[in-house]
């Protein structure tokens, strides 16, 4: 008779009845304790003890990351009573475990279940053990159940996999750091609904920004009502209308009365329009670009997009804008050398695809030290400038593909098409900026969080006090 197939067995559990089950007869699986498991084990108990779940409680250098008590491992021995011996169908009467040692972050433990008594009625008593990965008692008892009397073989469950996440974590850092440095004075333009006027006060509240309020003011009164605010401690400046809002937020600038602009509630290439007026606007000798730092479940890190707001059809010199605009916020974030993904549809260079040329020459640009202070590659796919594994089948040798800080897009259609797939299909958070203007522009969106929004201020903030580049 030919062996069973392995593949196939694992397809299946199947149990152990009664009549077959002997004394001695045993099983065993092997675990090791994740971080990820502390974190859903406590999302699924509500088990919140500091003890279980906090790194900074431990206070034993032994167990300086985690120390989690045994119930992780008790859970693991339910596991093989129910699917290993005696398998699916058992009837837990009642178990007794002793802990005998803490089982750290990165343990790994040997469960080991034994049958030590056959009593009538089907009842079995079990000897359970778990020992870490230096041969520790760190758990034993003795379980007591009733052994299935049917033979019982179902196809294995693919168990789904599970991403912990807790919104807006990038994001609360980014506003932690913010906590030490000077607000910032900041023009907040035609703030005439509630969500954003809300927006501006919270910012000051935290004391990221200093605002002044430009816009219609009955309509900006009738904001603070509806979102039960006060507006009387702040400055305000009447305008009669949006556009009249975007002039005067300007010439703010201009005279150096704010070092920030806001949007409010007024559309973009309405602020746009007055910050890119030839006499009158913000320009500076760099191509203003938007910036989109996004905060995405399934990214181990912040994740910045670029050019999804201003720039419809970049040529290359604008493109060296966009990139060095995204690389200069990445600094003032704290990424020292950010890698930067020129993301086109192929890796290679191909002539009929415009945006692979492009890519070449920027990284090319960046050798010669037209762009400076990031590591460049392309063109890269998207899934090979966020995923190493993709970037490993296709062979892609590069420090960037799989670790990208910065995800530069060829048009301004497709930036906005990946941020927003991101944002709608992946629950990322977003928040957004606009540098290359005389001040960084604050942009913020009606399908913002309040989180987002906190975060777009905190960009500027930390943008404006950036540390002064080091001389070459």
């Amino acid at each position: 008779m030919s062996a069973p197939d392995p593949n196939t067995t694992m397809q299946f559990i199947e149990n152990k009845t009664y009549d077959e089950i002997l004394v001695g007869d045993h099983a065993e699986l092997t675990r090791t304790l994740t971080a990820q498991d502390i974190s859903l084990f406590a999302v699924m108990s509500g088990d919140v003890n500091p003890a279980h779940v906090d790194a900074d409680y431990a206070k034993d250098d032994m167990f300086h990351h985690v120390i989690a008590h045994g119930m992780w491992g008790g859970a693991l021995i339910s596991t093989v009573l129910g699917t290993e011996l005696p398998g699916p169908g058992t009837i837990f009467l009642d178990q007794s475990l002793k802990f005998e040692a803490p089982v750290a972050l990165g343990d790994t433990v040997t469960v080991r279940v034994e049958v030590t008594e056959k009593q009538a009625k089907g009842r079995l008593l079990l000897a359970c053990t778990c020992r870490n990965q230096h041969g520790k008692m760190v758990i034993e008892g003795v379980a007591k159940v009733i052994a299935p009397p049917e033979k019982v073989r179902r196809r294995r469950i693919q168990l789904p996999t599970v991403r912990l996440h807790a919104p807006g974590a990038h994001y609360a850092r980014l506003i932690a750091a913010t906590a030490p440095m000077d607000q910032v004075s900041t023009a907040v333009v035609h703030p005439c609904d509630a969500l954003s006027l809300a927006a501006a006060l919270d910012a000051a509240d935290k004391g990221m920004i200093t605002p002044v309020l430009v816009g219609p003011r009955a309509k900006v009164q009738a904001a603070a009502q509806a979102a039960g605010r006060s507006i009387d401690a702040y400055r305000f400046i009447d305008a009669t209308h949006s556009h009249a809002a975007a002039a005067i937020a300007v010439a703010l600038v201009r005279d150096g009365t704010v070092a920030a602009l806001m949007k409010g509630a007024l559309h973009t290439d309405e602020l746009m329009e007055a910050v890119l007026d030839p006499a009158l606007g913000l320009r500076t000798e760099r191509r203003m670009s938007h910036i989109y730092v996004l905060d995405v479940p399934t990214y181990s890190k912040p994740l910045l997009i670029t050019d999804a707001a201003i720039n419809v059809a970049p040529d290359l010199n604008a493109k060296r804008d966009i990139v060095q605009n995204a690389i200069d916020l990445a600094h003032a974030l704290g990424i020292e050398v950010p890698k930067v993904a020129i993301l086109s549809a192929v890796e290679t260079v191909t002539p009929r695809m415009s945006s692979t040329v492009d890519a070449a020459a920027l990284c090319k640009m960046a050798d010669r030290g037209q762009i400076t202070g990031g590591m460049l590659d392309g063109p890269l796919a998207f899934d090979n400038a966020i995923s190493k594994a993709a970037a490993t089948a296709k062979g892609i040798v590069s420090q960037v593909a799989g670790y990208a800080d910065i995800l530069v897009a060829p048009d301004l259609e497709s930036a906005n098409m990946m941020a927003k797939q991101l944002i709608y299909l992946a629950d990322a958070d977003a928040a957004g900026i606009v540098l290359g203007a005389r001040v960084p522009i604050i942009l913020t969106s009606r399908a913002d969080s309040a989180a987002s929004r906190l975060a777009s201020c905190a960009l500027a903030q930390l943008f404006i006090n950036r540390p002064a580049p080091l001389a070459p």
